[in-house]
């Protein structure tokens, strides 16, 4: 294998530039082993440190390759003489002092540069070293975009990313530019969105029709008149759409009650669908043929599954302790610290908005929260002060926790955030984020606090729901004395 090596001067520092003639997966592994060395995409080169140490460790390692050194210098690069480079590796007189700084490999560092095009991004180089300490720390920055032909991570260039970057990795990252005096607070939400779309288009999705397409339809229009959320206008849509797909050779209309008994018998013995999915099957046919087909004598009296008296899951006050300490990231451990402080439900923390937040009385304005009805909550004395912090840093807009184009945080992002606190912490591995809400319901009762107020801070309609926890609660569990332990034997 042929390598190009020149002398080049990048970020005005001299480096020692390094190119196959033909590019192999080979040459990118073994570069990596030496300390220092960095991809630049925009000049399609590696680079490594100007120092004897470096250039001995590039000759050890390539050891049989042939090192061909051009006349003229790499494009739009600033070439140093070729000959300093070649002749490199003899020089001899040197002092002691000389010596210790050329050999001496300097701790690696994450990079923060002006991106070669985009005069709104930046590139930040994560080394591979410190890609376990960093990785997660980089990937919520917001906008943040690998880029593959620069090898690094581009991230917007506003006062948002100069925050977070001072704040999670302070001394341990270099700066190789000065900042302009008019950085914007945030891009907008649309040049990110854009940008993205641009370098990762999204793939095009299959849309199942069924043959009687225009009853699922009518069903979905009747929905959207009801004002039913979007949730249930997709899950209702995406059963019944099923169910006439399963007689796809007979009209909607013209089915029988019989048949739709049968459809849930082959559900329940086939495919073995929960009590709770054949709740909304149910559901969904009844509401097609009562409001849509108007014919609701074929769905009077269908045959709803009994309901399951599940008792809800719950962590201990320990459990608790080492889950929300387990998240390094301050945006993740504020949401969790909220959840467990509120008992808001995913869906109420993603929709919070910065004026939900009402500090001076420590509580929190939960909107149209689930059956359309607006609550308020109790806020935490921690829970504030770690959203003080969090502001501080992140500076929202109108979201309150932004996902990573600055728009809303999505729900699927934040089970990820719990998830890897569980993990991370050891708790049951059977744990979902709804247990903190379980949690924060138990504990304030086995804390004495009204089973009233319970129910209102959880937003529940009938105070039989809430009552549930009344039946998990260790509050008066100590007093309570087995008959055996009174045997004599």
């Amino acid at each position: 294998m042929e390598l190009n090596i020149i002398s080049v001067i990048i970020n005005n520092q001299t480096r020692i530039g390094v190119k196959p003639q033909f590019n192999t997966d080979y040459f990118g592994a073994t570069i990596r082993k030496i300390e220092g060395r960095q991809w630049c995409g925009f000049h399609r080169l590696w680079h490594i440190p100007y120092t004897c140490a470096c250039y001995s460790e590039l000759k050890r390692l390539f050891d049989g390759c042939c090192f061909l050194t051009p006349d003229t210098g790499h494009q739009n690069c600033e070439p140093v003489a070729i000959s300093s480079v070649q002749n490199f590796e003899y020089q001899k007189e040197t002092t002691v002092a000389e010596k210790q700084i050329e050999t001496t490999v300097t701790e690696e560092k994450l990079s923060l540069s002006e991106h070669p095009q985009l005069k709104h991004f930046l590139c930040l180089n994560l080394p591979k070293s410190l890609k376990n300490k960093y990785l997660d720390i980089v990937k919520n920055i917001h906008g943040r975009q690998w880029n593959y032909d620069l090898m690094a991570w581009e991230v917007p260039y506003t006062m948002t990313t100069f925050r977070f970057v001072k704040s999670y990795l302070g001394e341990n990252i270099d700066w190789n530019f000065v900042p302009k005096s008019d950085i914007p607070e945030q891009l907008p939400v649309t040049m990110l969105v854009d940008k993205m779309s641009y370098q990762y288009p999204k793939k095009a999705r299959i849309e199942i029709v069924a043959k009687h397409e225009l009853a699922v339809t009518k069903l979905v229009e009747v929905l959207t008149l009801k004002r039913y959320s979007y949730k249930t206008v997709k899950s209702y849509q995406h059963v019944f759409r099923s169910f006439i797909m399963y007689y796809d050779h007979i009209r909607p209309r013209e089915l029988t009650r019989y048949q739709i008994d049968q459809y849930l018998l082959y559900c329940i013995r086939e495919k073995q669908i929960s009590e709770s999915y054949q709740d909304t099957i149910i559901s969904a046919i009844k509401l097609f043929y009562n409001e849509a087909a108007q014919q609701p004598e074929k769905v009077a009296n269908l045959y709803r599954p009994k309901k399951v008296d599940k008792l809800p899951n719950i962590l201990s006050e320990q459990e608790i302790v080492r889950l929300l300490k387990a998240s390094d990231n301050l945006k993740h451990r504020c949401m969790l610290m909220l959840v467990y402080s509120t008992g808001m439900r995913l869906g109420e923390v993603i929709n919070l908005q910065v004026t939900d937040i009402q500090s001076d009385i420590k509580r929190v304005h939960i909107r149209n929260a689930k059956g359309k009805k607006d609550r308020y909550s109790i806020l935490a004395d921690k829970a504030l002060d770690i959203l003080r912090d969090y502001y501080r840093v992140y500076r929202p807009v109108h979201w309150l926790f932004e996902g990573m184009n600055g728009g809303q945080y999505s729900e699927r992002s934040l089970q990820e955030v719990f998830t890897k606190a569980k993990v991370k912490s050891e708790v049951n591995p059977n744990a979902t984020l709804h247990w903190l809400r379980h949690s924060f319901a138990t504990h304030l009762l086995e804390k004495g606090m009204d089973l009233r107020y319970i129910q209102e801070l959880l937003g529940h309609a009938s105070s039989k729901t809430t009552e549930i926890y009344t039946h998990i609660t260790k509050k008066g569990w100590d007093n309570l004395k087995s008959p055996l332990d009174s045997l004599d034997i």
